[in-house]
């Protein structure tokens, strides 16, 4: 069932960044490709359990506090948590916490009038299978233009901003947080290399920075941007490799930049990314 939870993650991050990224005009073409590269949380949740690191319920969103968000702000960054802590449960297998985070998703899916697009029996039914994974891919990618058309129409392309920016906050927070327990080197590398990441993520955050509370959110996160200067790139040749496999050809490709940073830098980010969770997550 794992392989199908996680294609909900990324259904679901996908159909929030793609409806931030379509019919937009060509002078917002900068904001589609800000977007499109930001990875999909998921990517950090599957290496925080590559490393054998536990599963802590904790350190996750709490899906009970679904109706506790009233304003659009909290319920998009809240839908982004929800959509990571949703792939971190289901790569550990906790198949009533997965349920649990269906459940929270559709309720901020309801208060955001997006509801519609989320049919948790639907999603249920498809997710009893692991054969099911490509209609329930299909499923969810047809609403991708009914989602795009409502958030243009009344004027909400900034939702989709606040969902990846939730999904990215709350991803790296975990990895800061299992880095500080672990102390593992790829951990710690990986979450170096989210200060590309941030710095796109910033991007789109400023072109929305007129909306209600945005201001707020990116003095917070230039605060994490200061103690990201700190981290250092190594730079060296790019090599690509084709492998044959039962799967047929694979490209490999080794080299290219390596990002680095003490232990010391990861604490602080560590606790200034739980500092800026604290004032959206309850």
């Amino acid at each position: 069932m794992t392989k199908v939870y996680a294609g909900i993650v990324g259904v679901i991050f996908l159909m929030f960044s793609t409806a931030a990224t379509m019919n937009m005009s060509p002078k917002d073409d900068f904001i589609k490709s800000i977007i499109e590269s930001i990875p999909n949380p998921l990517e950090l949740t599957t290496l925080i359990k590559e490393t054998g690191t536990e599963y802590v319920k904790g350190e996750l969103a709490n899906p009970s506090s679904a109706s506790k968000y009233t304003d659009s702000y909290e319920r998009a960054l809240n839908l982004g948590a929800y959509g990571t802590d949703l792939g971190f449960s289901s790569i550990y297998n906790k198949n009533q916490d997965v349920l649990d985070y269906l459940s929270a998703i559709k309720e901020l899916a309801n208060g955001l009038n997006i509801g519609q697009f989320f049919d948790a029996e639907t999603l249920k039914d498809l997710t009893s299978n692991s054969d099911n994974l490509e209609e329930l891919i299909r499923s969810s990618t047809r609403n991708l233009q009914d989602i795009n058309e409502q958030l243009q129409t009344e004027k909400r392309e900034h939702l989709s901003v606040l969902f990846v920016t939730g999904g990215w906050i709350e991803s790296t927070h975990l990895l800061a947080d299992m880095h500080k327990k672990t102390k593992n080197a790829k951990l710690k590398e990986r979450l170096a290399e989210q200060k590309m990441v941030l710095d796109r993520l910033m991007m789109a955050l400023d072109a929305h920075k007129t909306q209600p509370k945005f201001n707020t959110l990116i003095a917070q996160l230039k605060e994490v941007q200061k103690v990201y200067r700190n981290v250092t790139e190594t730079k060296t040749e790019e090599k690509k490799e084709t492998v044959i496999t039962e799967d047929g050809p694979v490209t490999k490709i080794t080299g290219g930049s390596t990002f680095n940073m003490t232990d010391k830098h990861a604490a602080e980010l560590g606790a200034l990314l739980n500092g800026i969770r604290s004032g959206f997550v309850k």
